[in-house]
């Protein structure tokens, strides 16, 4: 690893112990800030109102860290929406917002979209397929944003067992994004979890940075954010175990082609490779190719829509 990333590595990742629930409310009230919660959600009835629950229990009513939670349901067909609502979540559905450009599969694309339905100075995102939540994943990744101005996006860091075995999860970090970053922003090799959904950041950043539609997002993010604030700006903090329904292995097959896709496009504007991926699956006759396209579309910084620009007028 370089001398750089070893160095952030030692002054930019923290516990979320370093960061008691208490210092961490007394900066929020000092600075006025607000926090919103997003969840991303698309058919995730068995875990969302849980993990809705949980954060309005420990740090909306027994402390008053977040301002508001937001569910954006991005298609749901099973009762996501109603289950989120019941446990005291706003819903918001995809299609509702910016309707003059029409939504696209893609949990980027959401991620963009909640910047316009969400009132915080500080924006947390968590994926709502979690299991056994602990609103520590909150906490974690708020605090250093709260406690120190000269941060500005926070990635939570975790184990990731898989059936049952320590560390196994994480297969597309592990054989595509690690790799790129590794090889090609070394600054960045120190992210334990590059391509974790559990992150905040602040407003002012997220507003400037373009959002790649599907899985390649976080990944952007993190690039894009290096170019923006530079390495110091950025942090990771240890929450412990994350738990979640894992892919199967096709489509962290697809994930990771939207993955290469997106650091393919921040590493030359020129020359694209093609952007499609086949796959194979058994048939009658055999194995039977099934090819699909790769995410290849960017939402641009929010900071340039004009209704998000009218709305910080009014």
């Amino acid at each position: 690893m370089m001398e750089e990333a070893e160095r952030w590595l030692a002054t930019r990742s923290w516990s979320v112990a370093d960061r008691p629930l208490h210092r961490v409310l007394a900066a929020k009230q000092r600075s006025g800030q607000r926090v919103s919660v997003v969840l991303p959600a698309l058919n995730e009835e068995a875990t969302v109102g849980e993990i809705v629950s949980v954060i309005r229990h420990d740090l909306v009513f027994q402390a008053p860290l977040v301002d508001e939670i937001v569910v954006v349901d991005s298609g749901s067909t099973d009762r996501t929406a109603e289950v989120a609502a019941a446990a005291g979540a706003r819903v918001v559905h995809r299609d509702e917002i910016l309707p003059r450009l029409p939504a696209v599969p893609g949990k980027g694309d959401v991620l963009w979209r909640s910047l316009l339905v969400t009132s915080g100075d500080i924006v947390a995102f968590v994926d709502a397929d979690l299991r056994e939540f602990s609103s520590d994943f909150v906490l974690g990744i708020v605090g250093p944003l709260l406690t120190d101005p000269g941060i500005d996006l926070v990635k939570a860091m975790y184990d990731r067992p898989l059936g049952g075995a320590a560390g196994q999860g994480g297969r597309v970090t592990e054989l595509m994004a690690r790799p790129l970053l590794n090889m090609h922003w070394p600054q960045l090799a120190g992210f334990v979890q590059p391509l974790g959904g559990e992150y905040a950041a602040r407003r002012s950043l997220l507003e400037r940075l373009p959002f790649p539609v599907g899985y390649g997002v976080e990944l952007g993010m993190l690039v894009d954010s290096l170019h923006l604030v530079g390495l110091d700006a950025l942090a990771q903090v240890d929450v412990g175990v994350r738990k979640h329904r894992h892919q199967d292995g096709q489509a962290l097959g697809r994930m990771a082609a939207a993955i290469y896709r997106t650091a393919q496009l921040r590493l030359a504007r020129g020359h694209l490779v093609r952007p499609v991926l086949t796959q194979f699956e058994r048939g009658v006759s055999g194995f039977e190719p099934r090819t699909y396209s790769v995410d290849t579309e960017e939402r641009p910084p929010m900071a340039e829509i004009a209704e998000y620009a009218a709305r910080e007028v009014a």
